[in-house]
């Protein structure tokens, strides 16, 4: 079947997007795929057309639960019903029975940890599989900027399934993170389709402020004026709950709240009601985003700077996802980079929590996690060296443990720092970015940055009232020339 009839009667797309026909072509030639696309241009749809027309399964690893299950219900509301998320939202019983019939599905969605344990690997063994995606394949690198241990599996796992067809998919890999994510997946002669980073209808924009209240009162004009819908992002779950609650005291009208430290149905409720428009302003951490298949969010604003160039790209490209205008402002205050450095402190396990959890026996670090208070990740984090260093002796294994951690710290520290130098610089914002990912700028768009020339006032929503009212206009004008033609035939007859 011909690729753009497929993709008009399964997914009403009458048009492929950049990078989508190439990366599928080159699944359907039988090559392995590593493809960075950027953000916003359905990247899904690149595993998801070839999947009707390849024989067997397709299986897709994904970092998160509440990426997976946004994608696996937005699936099914196409009418596609043999798709499942492997995930903790199944019972003990349900997710046994799909374990059981794997090969009856056409989509199955897990986590990189999911794919490690041996039953599950046992039964994918015994499947056809029709495709093998790495989603947000970055995270395999420590280069990377969501650096998880656990992708480090996949390259193994993907050996004991004989090496199935895959695509490595990414919006932001630097060319050490590809070299990376090709090493790990163990894809050696894979074809590369690396498009740019840049979207030319989000115009960027840095604001200094001098403090935080400086920041408040910005915001509230940003908010008050710009066209909605809009992100406002924040790097503490605190201040997104306390902005919120502040800009609803200001009278600002549908506002909600998500961040991780909410419950799973309170995330799935907000999600909803602002991709059906009940709320027109999000005040989030990063979790909020991957998965959220809104086309309209005409700006994303950062209250404080992300940590790294990749995360303030991957944010900012959830705004005009219909291809129109929108704006990206990041407020700046001294100091902001700050909460990160105590963010890197308490993300990774200290020195005594790494030597205490070596102490303890195999059979009792489960108990040793709770003992040591260690959150989820530096409990896998640990699991995962202590496992790579099993072979060495005590000292030796603490040794090369606190080295990896300290290395990962230098690195987020150097990306930290790029971040900074960019939010101070008097030089083209995007010419920025894209010298972060090594591409040139090509021509620029009109509205470009804060240090071009660009005037947040064109997004405000009395001038783009203008703009919806000029059009109006332009057709009213054109209607009534089709009725005074009509007219006149009219009169002929």
């Amino acid at each position: 079947m011909e690729l753009e009839l497929l993709l008009r009667k399964q997914f009403g797309y009458s048009s492929f997007r950049t990078g989508q026909k190439e990366v599928i072509t080159s699944l359907l030639e039988g090559k392995d795929t590593l493809a960075m696309l950027p953000t916003g241009t359905g990247k899904s749809l690149c595993y998801q057309l070839p999947a009707y027309i390849l024989d067997g399964t397709c299986i897709i690893i994904s970092p998160l639960l509440s990426l997976m299950q946004d994608q696996m219900e937005q699936m099914k509301m196409r009418g596609e019903k043999r798709v499942i998320a492997l995930n903790s939202f199944l019972s003990f019983e349900e997710k046994k029975r799909a374990l059981s019939r794997l090969g009856q599905f056409r989509f199955v969605f897990m986590s990189p940890e999911m794919l490690s344990n041996q039953r599950v690997l046992h039964e994918l063994s015994k499947i056809r599989l029709s495709l093998f995606v790495v989603d947000e394949a970055h995270c395999i690198s420590q280069w990377g900027h969501d650096f998880r241990p656990d992708y480090l599996k996949i390259g193994e796992a993907r050996e004991l399934l004989n090496r199935p067809l895959t695509l490595a998919l990414t919006a932001t890999a630097t060319e050490e993170v590809r070299t990376d994510i090709m090493k790990y997946l163990h894809l050696q002669d894979a074809n590369q389709w690396i498009f740019s980073v840049d979207r030319a209808n989000i115009a960027m924009s840095v604001q200094h402020c001098e403090s935080c209240k400086e920041k408040l009162d910005s915001l509230l004009v940003i908010v008050k004026n710009v066209q909605k819908p809009g992100i406002i992002y924040f790097s503490s779950k605190k201040a997104a709950e306390e902005t919120a609650y502040w800009l609803e005291q200001e009278g600002i009208k549908k506002v909600g709240v998500y961040h991780g430290g909410m419950e799973q149905d309170e995330r799935i409720l907000i999600q909803q009601q602002f991709l059906f428009n009940e709320l027109e302003i999000i005040c989030a951490t990063s979790a909020f985003g991957m998965g959220i298949n809104k086309n309209d969010i005409r700006f994303v604003v950062h209250f404080h700077p992300p940590g790294q160039m990749e995360s303030y790209l991957q944010e900012i490209g959830r705004a005009g996802r219909d291809g129109k205008r929108s704006l990206a402002i990041l407020l700046y205050a001294d100091g902001d980079e700050r909460i990160h450095e105590r963010l890197m402190e308490t993300e990774l396990p200290t020195d005594k929590q790494i030597e205490a959890f070596l102490t303890y026996e195999p059979n009792l670090k489960k108990e040793a996690a709770a003992v040591l208070q260690l959150t989820d990740v530096q409990y896998r984090y640990l699991l995962y060296y202590e496992e790579l260093y099993k072979d060495f002796s005590f000292e030796k294994k603490w040794e090369y443990i606190q080295r990896d951690k300290n290395e990962q710290i230098r690195k987020k520290r150097r990306k930290l720092s790029q971040m900074v130098q960019w939010i101070h610089s008097t030089s083209c914002r995007r010419e920025g970015v894209l010298l972060y990912f090594h591409e040139k700028i090509g021509s620029k768009p009109e509205r470009c940055c804060d240090c071009c020339g660009l005037n947040i006032l064109d997004y405000y929503e009395s001038t783009a009232g203008q703009s919806r009212q000029e059009e109006m206009n332009d057709w009213e004008a054109i209607l009534q020339n089709l009725l005074l033609m009509e007219g006149k035939i009219d009169e002929k007859e």
